[in-house]
């Protein structure tokens, strides 16, 4: 099991990941690479989250 660090970080990571995606994907007037972009923000946000929850549950 990963750490609750090792998880924001990966979260944080995959946010910036997505964000350049979504806009990358507007830019060259791409809407899967638009869509893309916003499920690994979400799965970031996600990720994230799952971070916060071990480091309030000593996990």
């Amino acid at each position: 099991m990963k750490s609750s660090r090792r998880d924001k970080t990966e979260g944080k990571f995959h946010q910036m990941k997505g964000k350049v995606k979504q806009v990358a994907g507007q830019i060259s007037d791409n809407p899967k690479l638009e869509a893309e972009g916003a499920v690994e923000k979400i799965v970031g946000k996600i990720q994230e989250k799952r971070g916060h929850v071990k480091k309030v549950f000593g996990k």
